[in-house]
């Protein structure tokens, strides 16, 4: 799940990008922020996902499955996409903490702060 985080991250960086270099029109800002609010919008599901499975005490916690690399190569991608967004055993450890709180925590409050921008600059009056 960690992974599909750094995707979600990296979407919405590249969209940012994109619509920088686009230098976009009244219409333009409007589409690049849903591209950005959708990335961030699945990125955020994917965090919150991971923080619920961290909440989880012990004995509710999914068994540790096999890597992601195994399961790309023998699975099909829609299988590979459902028993990660499952979640396992690795999933709900918790590494380190900032402030208190798990990574998820964080990237998932960077992903609400994009979406209030997003929607902020592709609806705001100019």
């Amino acid at each position: 799940m960690c992974i599909f985080q750094r995707v979600g991250v990296i979407s919405v960086g590249i969209i940012a990008l994109l619509a920088a270099l686009h230098n976009p029109g009244r219409t333009g800002y409007k589409v690049w922020g849903v591209l950005g609010v959708l990335a961030a919008m699945a990125g955020g599901a994917v965090s919150l996902r991971q923080l619920w499975l961290q909440s989880l005490p012990e004995d509710m916690v999914p068994a540790c499955g096999p890597g992601l690399d195994y399961l790309m190569e023998t699975s099909p991608m829609w299988d590979v996409l459902s028993k990660v967004f499952k979640g396992s055993g690795e999933c709900a450890k918790v590494d380190w903490t900032f402030l208190g709180q798990a990574m998820p925590f964080w990237v998932a409050v960077f992903f609400v702060g994009v979406i209030v921008l997003q929607l902020w600059l592709a609806f705001r009056k100019s």
